[in-house]
């Protein structure tokens, strides 16, 4: 899916659960979607702020700020990884 597109066309609630199942249990760090992490933080209730192109992710209860930047249209493989570690530390889950 090209960038545009995923812009159009926001991930499923069935397609966030795909993802964070794919970073949950460490899949290829280096074939995620840059839309679909976006959209998958924001789920997890995130606030996004873009600087450019960079894309600035904070929560009140997380003590980390997520900067993230695309790489032709996919995220960063070390971006995924501290994305799951942040995840994993403040015990983030998708809500119902």
């Amino acid at each position: 899916m090209d960038g545009r597109r995923a812009e159009l066309y926001p991930p499923s609630v069935g397609e966030h659960a795909k993802l964070y199942e794919h970073i949950m249990l460490r899949r290829s760090d280096s074939n995620v979607s840059f839309a679909g992490l976006c959209a998958l933080l924001k789920r997890l209730a995130f606030e996004e702020r873009i600087r450019g192109g960079h894309h600035i992710f904070t929560m009140s209860q997380v003590e980390e700020i997520l900067n993230l930047q695309p790489k032709s249209g996919r995220a960063k493989p070390y971006q995924v990884k501290q994305i799951r570690g942040v995840i994993l530390r403040y015990n983030l889950h998708l809500e119902d």
